[in-house]
């Protein structure tokens, strides 16, 4: 089937505008992120908006409106925590993703169970989608990319050595907090088509090939913003053709990608 078809349904087009925009967000914040050995939080949210979702189905609140609040305080609690001498980040992210999974099957399991609209938000659907969610994406998608452009300096500094930023006097606390505020964003938009369960390697993957291709700080997040976006819409049409989910389409071409990459570096290197 052509893309030509594939694109006169509403349904594909709401995916694709909305998955475009989200990708390129996931795949910008991941290469910080990474860098920063954060690439868990994406993982972590996830989870948290699970739980927050399963929430919401169950008080008869709008699932997107009320996760966006929740995981947004959630990142916030979570930077705290990583950065808690006590804790390290790995296990701040555990604690937090195994917490809120197991409050929201709690919450299914006390309610009506797994209903249709969990069942989208935990494993993803593109017919789940409606103008509404890609107005919605797409203006919270170009407020993060406004805000990464607009404080990239500030990002790339913070990535690369905090005790220098902070001895020039740059609020790196703030900036940790903004990194993780977006990426909170991100991966609540993103849930509505990958699900919960594989949201977090749109945030993952890009950032990883792209560093087995490009060295340079702005080489990697051109790369990864491009390769995201690519990979997404290959997983798009895969998913249109042979009739798989999207997400774990989308995943399955990020996944080919990254070996390809990894093949190309082993190259270079003989």
């Amino acid at each position: 089937m052509s893309l030509t078809l594939m694109l006169t349904y509403p349904f594909m087009q709401r995916a694709l505008i909305a998955g475009t925009l989200v990708s390129l967000c996931a795949a910008l914040l991941g290469v910080p992120l990474v860098l920063k050995r954060y690439s868990m939080i994406g993982d972590g949210l996830s989870h948290v908006s699970f739980g927050a979702l399963a929430i919401a189905v169950a008080l008869g609140f709008t699932p997107l409106y009320f996760s966006i609040p929740v995981v947004i305080l959630a990142a916030f609690f979570l930077l705290r925590l990583a950065t808690n001498p006590r804790w390290n980040s790995d296990a701040a992210i555990a604690v937090m993703s195994a917490s809120a999974l197991a409050v929201g099957i709690i919450v299914i399991s006390r309610t009506s169970g797994m209903t249709t609209d969990v069942d989208n938000y935990m494993f993803g659907s593109v017919l789940a989608m409606t103008w509404a969610d890609v107005a919605l994406s797409a203006v919270l998608s170009l407020a993060v990319l406004a805000l990464f452009v607009l404080f990239y300096h500030k990002l790339f500094a913070v990535t690369f050595d905090e005790s220098f930023s902070r001895a020039t006097g740059l609020r790196v606390d703030w900036y940790n907090t903004l990194l993780a505020i977006l990426t909170a964003l991100t991966i609540v938009l993103g849930m509505r088509m990958m699900g919960a369960m594989l949201i977090s390697s749109l945030v993952i993957f890009p950032a990883l090939t792209a560093m087995r291709l490009f060295k340079s700080f702005r080489g990697v997040v051109v790369c990864a913003a491009v390769t995201s976006v690519c990979c997404f819409c290959a997983g798009l049409m895969a998913s249109w053709t042979l009739s798989t989910p999207v997400g774990a389409s989308v995943v399955a071409a990020n996944l080919a990608l990254f070996l390809l990459s990894c093949a190309a570096g082993w190259l270079r290197r003989r």
